[in-house]
């Protein structure tokens, strides 16, 4: 009907009764449910509504001019079994008032004598537009208005003003929207972490699945669509059987009706059902997130380009020019493949994704490590394109998985990217299992899976008490692996980690450590809080389940993080003295057995001492490169070749050809001097690579080999560097810069503060909040020297900085060990006085306070 109003036959009568039986008889339909059965509820109302309409039009005398109009839930037509009913009476204003509120009374009356909840309104389209103006959620119900019966024009015509008008105010009510999904998020939480969830308020719930509607009814933005439709339907089909459970019209699932609500929907358990859920509101509140990203995104361009536009027409016709916009979509490097654009990290164009099996972590850690979003575009090429990686994994990529566990909050998002993907259970197929599992313990405010990345972010704080914190970070990560395997997850974790560990490449003794901080991540918490301390046996009983020092460390900070992780009533100042208390009486236990000396000096190779024994004659550096290169033709993998480039004098060479290294060994050998550590690393700074590992030395030549007669010393450097992004550099430029070091020419402390200050000019380059560096005096290391242990965030020149504030302390370095593990430098310096021996505990003491303060100064300007 759509001028007049018409009686029209319906397939059931019009009185409550007979809707009544017929929607009874539909809800009691068990072939019938999820979808079908909202379509045929939704049908089975509007018949109804649509006779009611009638038969009061006839009443009141009205032939034309109204329309009833389904918005919200309703008029999507999604009608569980007790939604409310949300109607609206249209009218042109034509008809007399107290013959519109008949009519009204006429339809309004059965529904709620019916005992159904009605959200009704009367209004023409100029009102219905002015509500919509002043409320949101009006303006968000009208944008699913849909026609039941009556003038079929008049709706027609508000639903093509109501969606001008909301294309026209998007940019202003969208923000408000946005505000609004954050303010019920904070009231209801996450719905993927809850025991007892929100179907409908809850972050990731039906009212985000409807504001994504509304964000793609602007034109603005619209959300991936991949498996969105899918998560909706199953959250309407959990809130339909917990109606017809309850009989209520709720949608908070409690405890005691899930089992039913899964029996109803055909799942195994509770636990199932929880499960399908959380995977569900996980769907959406990814969608959520990358949909508001891009609507401020758009939103940002749009005022961007207003003075952009002024500036172009004021410009009378002139070319470019500072508002030109000519910096728009700048692509700022981050790794090899990797940039950043707009705000997000996205591929670069000469990215192979195909050809670079590691890009996909590469990609995920330089985002984490930047503090930015992980482009949905470029997870699903990674997704659609990158190879399998090896097993074992290289080594870089065991270092970029490292990188992005220790990056902190930051780690989540671009976790949650690749999870929304499918990646993360690519890359660790034990994954599966934790995906999405539900906690019973309300201790647990999290999911397995979440747990284990909240235990990871939470170890990353913890870092610097370790001194293998790429092992701690491994360890957070598989620590509940074992969870939803029969018997004890801890026992089943601990085959598994034993498995994951040697698939992502580490050798054999540190698969044993991640194996035993698995099987015993209960074990301090437990004994400090359930055995008597006092008891020698207990003490005993835990230092032969750890086994070293080195494990206990680890073992302690894992306990901390884990018990962070699981939620504020996990973790106490008290349990933390207990554990502390139970950690210092297991160190004493251990400390029993034998140490081994850091400064044992180690065995000097053939080409170590032919290195040494050309510098000392020439008396200047000599550069000895080794690079080991990945060549991947079509078919084949692993093969692996190795360049080397010696450069002792003379012009710069051609650097290695053939395929890109993913490992460089650099030797360098320079006759005894003081600086030289500080020096070889700003230079390598200063070439844009990046320092894996370290090892300096002093190595004593024969003294026939001088004419004096003299003996003499030269230090022995051995690297392990990377580029940071591109190619790497010839050795003889990097030869030539380290002479111009040495001799003074060339200033590396000016070099690496213009460098700095560049940076900061990008504010938009953000990168992780990480922890403080801490510099400690390790008592008993050694007798020869005393040791300096810097733990600290990897970046450019930090080795620099270190041999630079140990050179200003007056200390020389008879030997140093650097590690980087991830994102993390763990650093120790054989360090003596002027006259050879170890230093005095309160000289040692400032000398640490020394570099700790030139670590958390700024750099040089």
């Amino acid at each position: 009907m759509t001028d007049s109003l018409e009686t029209t036959t319906h397939t059931t009568d019009s009185g409550p009764g007979g809707y009544a039986a017929a929607r009874l008889r539909l809800l009691q339909e068990g072939a019938r449910s999820g979808p079908p059965r909202r379509t045929a509820l939704a049908d089975l109302t509007d018949q109804w509504l649509a006779a009611l309409l009638t038969g009061g039009a006839e009443t009141a005398g009205i032939d034309r001019g109204v329309a009833l109009v389904a918005v919200g839930g309703y008029g999507r037509g999604e009608l569980s079994p007790r939604s409310d009913l949300d109607v609206l009476l249209l009218h042109d204003g034509s008809a007399d008032r107290s013959a519109l509120a008949a009519l009204a009374d006429h339809i309004w009356y059965p529904v709620w004598d019916m005992g159904l909840a009605l959200d009704h309104s009367v209004r023409t389209p100029d009102e219905a537009r002015g509500t919509a103006a002043e409320d949101l959620k009006v303006q968000l119900g009208l944008l699913d208005a849909r026609h039941i019966a009556g003038d079929a024009a008049l709706t027609a015509d508000l639903r093509t003003t109501v969606l001008s008008d909301w294309r026209a105010q998007a940019p202003r009510r969208l923000p408000e929207l946005h505000a609004l999904c954050q303010e019920r998020a904070e009231r209801h939480g996450e719905l993927q972490f809850l025991l007892e969830p929100d179907l409908k308020e809850a972050r990731g719930g039906l009212r985000d699945a409807t504001a994504l509607r509304a964000i793609a009814a602007s034109w603005l933005a619209d959300a991936p669509r991949e498996g969105l439709d899918d998560a909706r339907r199953r959250l309407l089909d959990a809130r339909d059987a917990l109606h017809l459970s309850t009989g209520r019209a709720t949608d908070r699932l409690a405890l005691q009706e899930q089992d039913q609500v899964a029996g109803a929907l055909g799942l195994l358990d509770a636990d199932a059902l929880l499960r399908q859920i959380y995977e569900s509101a996980r769907i959406i509140s990814y969608a959520s997130d990358v949909t508001w990203r891009e609507v401020e995104r758009v939103l940002r361009a749009r005022s961007a380009a207003r003075p952009r536009l002024r500036a172009l027409l004021g410009a009378r016709g002139g070319r470019g020019g500072a508002g030109s916009g000519a910096d728009a979509g700048e692509r700022s490097p981050l790794a090899e493949g990797v940039v950043e654009q707009d705000g997000e990290v996205v591929l670069a164009r000469a990215a192979r994704p195909d050809r670079d099996p590691v890009l996909p972590l590469r990609a995920a850690a330089a985002a984490a490590q930047a503090g930015l979003p992980l482009s949905p575009h470029a997870v699903r090429r990674l997704t659609a394109a990158a190879r399998p990686l090896p097993v074992p994994w290289p080594p870089e990529a065991r270092e970029q998985l490292i990188t992005l566990l220790g990056a902190g909050e930051s780690t989540v998002g671009v976790w949650e990217a690749l999870e929304a993907e499918g990646l993360i259970t690519r890359l660790l197929p034990d994954w599966e299992r934790v995906r999405c599992r539900p906690q019973r313990n309300p201790v647990h405010r999290w999911t397995v899976d979440r747990h284990l990345v909240e235990t990871a972010v939470r170890a990353s704080a913890l870092s610097r008490r370790v001194g293998r914190p790429d092992l701690l970070l491994i360890a957070a990560l598989l620590h509940d692996i074992g969870k939803g395997w029969p018997g004890d997850h801890s026992v089943a974790g601990e085959t598994i980690a034993r498995d994951v560990a040697a698939r992502i490449g580490f050798d054999r003794t540190d698969v044993a450590v991640l194996a035993t901080l698995v099987r015993h991540h209960l074990l301090l918490v437990e004994t400090a809080t359930r055995r008597d301390l006092d008891d020698p046996a207990t003490v005993r009983s835990v230092a032969e389940a750890v086994g070293s020092a080195t494990t206990l460390e680890l073992l302690h900070a894992l306990t901390e993080a884990d018990a962070l992780a699981t939620g504020p009533a996990a973790w106490s100042a008290w349990r933390g003295s207990l554990v502390a208390d139970l950690v210092k009486r297991v160190s004493a236990v251990l400390a029993g057995e034998p140490a081994d000396d850091w400064s044992t000096p180690q065995h000097t190779t053939a080409e170590q001492e032919r290195l040494a024994v050309e510098a000392w004659r020439t008396g200047g550096p000599v550069l000895a490169l080794h690079a080991r290169s990945e060549a991947l033709p079509p078919g084949e993998t692993g093969l692996l070749t190795e360049v080397t480039t010696e450069v002792t004098e003379g012009p710069p060479e051609e650097g290695p050809t053939g395929p890109e290294p993913i490992g460089v060994e650099l030797l360098i050998a320079v006759p005894d001097q003081s600086g030289v550590l500080a020096t070889a690393a700003g230079v390598l700074a200063l070439h844009r690579l990046t320092v894996r590992a370290a090892d300096l030395r002093t190595v004593e030549l024969p003294s026939e080999l001088d004419a004096t007669g003299a003996a003499g010393g030269v230090l022995l450097l051995s690297w392990r560097v990377a580029a940071e992004y591109g190619s790497l550099p010839q050795a003889a430029r990097l030869r030539n810069d380290l002479l111009r070091a040495l001799d003074g020419s060339l200033d590396i402390v000016a070099r690496l503060a213009e460098r700095e200050a560049a940076y900061r000019k990008y504010p938009r380059r953000r990168g992780v909040h990480a922890p403080p560096p801490r510099v400690t005096v390790a008592p008993g290391s050694s007798q020869l020297a005393t040791v300096i242990e810097v733990r600290a965030q990897d970046a450019p020149g930090l080795l620099h900085r270190i041999g630079r504030a140990l050179e200003h302390a007056g200390v020389a370095v008879r030997s140093a060990h650097v590690s980087t593990l991830g994102a993390n430098a763990v650093d120790a310096f054989y360090v003596t006085d002027d006259s050879g021996a170890p230093l005095k505990p309160m000289h040692a003491a400032e000398v640490a306070q020394e570099v700790e303060r030139a670590l958390t100064s700024p750099p040089d300007a």
